[in-house]
């Protein structure tokens, strides 16, 4: 590898850990989960725990890959190296493009959560301010960025277990709640298991799914990571099970202190049981652990669209290539962060300009959508890399139970296209994203005629 493209290896196992954890906890559980509850009651909880098996399997192939080849700079180059240039092109821009929205979406509600304590504020300039704080923070080192993914994450894990703990105390003492009593009884004492059918479960794994978007980024951050070969399977083996761990406990917490009914959706369910136990602030503590996540998920936004601008532009010959694919003397891929990060930037400031909240939700979710897509190359990458010379040698970190298992990721990703289906909005997203799929395949096809 070229000098000028080596990156320092400065994230440690405990870095690696929390920015995965950090990635895929974000304001979805804290202030949406009483609308997903409400989509399937109680089974909410089996959704997510065999949508965090399905993650498992889908990072113990990328896992396998990613050792496979220590020198590569993240699991895109693998689907280049095993689908072909143009489905890592497509892939590439698409995963680039998916951050920069989600960072856009992050950037804006952190305004709004910052007006709650400074309701006269300009919208923009909290969202402003958090932008530029953490592009220095990127641009610093990469064991910045780590120390910070670090920190925020730890907030909403402590606002996670305490409120598990909250729970247990709870339904122990049978405390009394508005609602009646804190109980286990409660998961099945109103309308069973599956109040809403088969069917509000089957619909809720469109949300579930996209709970976990950011679980890949591990594959973001192999050529950044000390020691890879220990780290990187300890973070993949413990990840998943903690995510499940989290999301089953605390949302087992909530429907055992109050019937899954009882739940507010028009506020946080974390809000609605602190103040049942007294703490009056509330509100208040939610809303900082929420800003905490919008600026994680921002942070990691930064981190991961310029690390991808860097793979794709690394080998190539353009003068923005090479100026993307070049790194500071302090071995982080400035140019590309800051690229990524200006982009975010403009499209903050238009977004304020020409405020369309249904259109953003509309660009947002099609953004979420094609993370199937990545997630499905990752698989049939992996089921490439197994057939060629490289895979069939003995390695100590391999998928379980191929190939079995590789296809019962692909089929439950197709699993949720068709759920996707059944809702207006959701299939009006996953047409534009096939829409996207065929502008990046026109493009590819024009570039190498050109």
């Amino acid at each position: 590898m070229d000098e000028q493209q080596e990156r320092k290896r400065g994230l440690k196992n405990r870095h690696v850990q929390l920015i995965a954890l950090g990635g895929t906890i974000g304001t979805g559980l804290f202030l949406g989960s009483g609308k997903s509850i409400h989509l399937a009651g109680p089974s909410i909880v089996l959704a997510y725990l065999l949508t965090g098996i399905i993650c498992f399997l889908l990072m113990r192939a990328m896992g396998e890959l990613l050792l496979s080849d220590l020198k590569t700079h993240s699991f895109i180059d693998f689907i280049v190296k095993y689908l072909g240039e143009e489905v890592g092109f497509v892939t590439g821009w698409t995963y680039w493009i998916c951050w920069i929205t989600i960072a856009m979406a992050d950037v804006t509600a952190s305004g709004l959560y910052v007006k709650y304590w400074f309701p006269d504020i300009p919208q923009w300039l909290p969202g402003f301010v958090i932008l530029l704080l953490l592009l220095f923070a990127n641009l610093i080192t990469v064991a910045m960025f780590g120390e910070m993914e670090f920190w925020f994450a730890l907030i909403k894990i402590i606002a996670i277990v305490f409120l598990i703990l909250v729970g247990v105390v709870m339904v122990v003492n049978g405390w009394k709640t508005p609602q009646g009593h804190a109980s286990l009884l409660n998961l099945v004492n109103y309308g069973g298991f599956f109040p809403q059918k088969l069917t509000g479960f089957i619909k809720s794994f469109q949300m579930v799914t996209f709970g976990f978007i950011g679980i890949e980024m591990i594959g973001v951050t192999a050529s950044e990571t000390e020691n890879p070969k220990v780290v990187i399977p300890k973070a993949i083996n413990e990840i998943p099970l903690r995510i499940i761990l989290f999301y089953v406990g605390s949302l087992t917490a909530l429907m055992a202190i109050y019937p899954w009914n009882d739940i507010s959706t028009a506020q946080s369910p974390f809000v609605q049981v602190f103040k049942n136990v007294g703490i009056s602030f509330a509100a208040g503590i939610i809303n900082f652990v929420v800003l905490t996540a919008a600026a994680s998920a921002c942070n990691s936004s930064i981190f991961s669209t310029g690390r991808m601008m860097f793979a794709l532009t690394c080998k190539g010959k353009s003068k923005f290539a090479k100026k993307m694919s070049q790194v500071s003397n302090r071995m982080v891929p400035a140019n590309a962060v800051k690229f990524s990060t200006f982009v975010i930037a403009l499209a903050v400031l238009a977004n304020f300009v020409v405020p369309n909240a249904s259109l953003f939700q509309f660009i947002s979710s099609v953004a979420t959508t094609c993370f199937l897509f990545i997630w499905g190359a990752i698989i049939v990458a992996h089921l490439r890399y197994k057939k060629n010379k490289a895979g069939k040698e003995k390695t100590t970190f391999t998928m379980p139970w191929y190939p079995v298992t590789d296809y019962l990721v692909l089929l439950f990703l197709a699993f949720v296209c068709v759920v996707m289906c059944l809702e207006k909005t959701t299939l009006l997203a996953l047409i534009a994203a096939v829409i996207w799929f065929v502008i990046l395949a026109v493009i590819v096809k024009k570039m190498k005629k050109a």
